[in-house]
């Protein structure tokens, strides 16, 4: 185990209680921002990297749902220096420490820089101008209270920028993964078999849950070391469904994806659909029906499934969750002691 971190299932134990706590206060941040005219700027863009650049798909969904023509991009990816840029430009990163995502921030005009970090201080918590803390959540090294908290931090931003005000959704939220978190165990137990033998992975969802798709992709590689692929559902439905074999299919949506799972599984594969539809489980299709809530909380519920599929399929092919197998030193810049780790 590494220092500073708690297990990936002493983690999700206490998930929903942490939400409950953590939500209202940064949704307090959140209104004292706009109360003082901090989030009318132009429309944020969103760096960060792995599971917080995933964090930013459905928020970004909702503001442009509202008009509001945000976007996200992966910050090891962009030239440094980054052009110059009138939008604001919001940093995530949960350590605080992310060497990209520090990189992008660092060469954004000081007045254009916010940041969602759950390790303050941080070195992002230091350059921001504007920052949104989670509030120093203990969390596991294959994220979880991590993951969920960004999500809805990003997700509250997304309610009040320009103008918007938080959905009240959010107070109901923690429940909602105490209740979600109880039907999943033994829908999920059904499972077991697949997760056993399975040779790789797609995640697929539709555009708000395209976010949903990488953080399913990227756990399950971390923390079952099983190969995996994300993608939205219109770019599966462009070829790459035909390459479908001995893996399993975790799809995320209502509308097309309901009629893609019920086509891969006549066609003999095996089928996790996380859905709002009423949808009848077959022999190779295992639906499991979500709350329809907006876009961004929506997101933060599926998080609860893809962690309980990671943990049930490293318990299946006999991986021990808490350990990694690689361990870069260029990811993380070097925090003081006073910043933590």
């Amino acid at each position: 185990m590494i220092p500073g971190y708690i297990t990936f299932e002493a983690a999700r134990a206490t998930q929903a209680a942490e939400l409950g706590r953590t939500l209202p206060t940064v949704a307090e941040q959140i209104r004292v921002l706009t109360a003082s005219g901090l989030l009318t700027d132009s429309a944020p863009l969103f760096v960060g990297i792995g599971a917080s650049l995933a964090a930013a798909a459905a928020p970004v969904w909702a503001l442009r749902s509202r008009g509001i023509d945000s976007w996200r991009a992966g910050a090891g990816d962009q030239p440094i220096p980054y052009p110059t840029t009138r939008h604001a430009v919001v940093g995530i990163s949960q350590s605080g420490r992310s060497a990209e995502t520090l990189a992008v921030l660092a060469a954004v005009p000081d007045d254009r820089r916010l940041a969602v970090v759950n390790t303050t201080p941080s070195p992002l918590s230091e350059l921001a101008s504007v920052v949104i803390s989670l509030g120093n959540l203990r969390d596991s090294y294959a994220s979880t209270i991590g993951y969920t908290a960004t999500v809805g931090a990003l997700g509250m931003l997304a309610d009040a920028w320009d103008g918007g005000t938080i959905d009240p959704g959010w107070d109901g939220v923690p429940d909602a993964a105490t209740l979600t978190e109880a039907r999943l165990a033994d829908r999920l137990a059904d499972l077991t078999p697949v997760l056993e033998r399975v040779g790789y992975a797609d995640f697929v969802g539709t555009g708000p849950a395209v976010g949903s798709a990488e953080a399913g992709a990227l756990l399950l590689r971390e923390v079952a070391r099983i190969p995996s692929t994300a993608m939205s559902t219109r770019q599966y439905l462009h070829g790459s469904m035909e390459s479908a074999n001995e893996g399993l299919h975790v799809l995320f949506g209502d509308e097309r994806e309901v009629a893609l799972a019920q086509t891969l599984a006549d066609a003999g594969h095996d089928v996790l659909l996380v859905t709002a539809a009423d949808v009848a489980p077959t022999a190779r299709l295992h639906p499991l029906r979500m709350e329809r809530r907006p876009a961004a909380q929506r997101a933060l519920l599926e998080a609860l499934v893809l962690q309980l599929l990671a943990a049930r399929a490293a318990e299946a092919r006999g991986v021990d969750v808490e350990e990694f197998v690689f361990h870069n030193d260029d990811t993380k810049v070097t925090a003081t002691p006073a910043e933590g780790e």
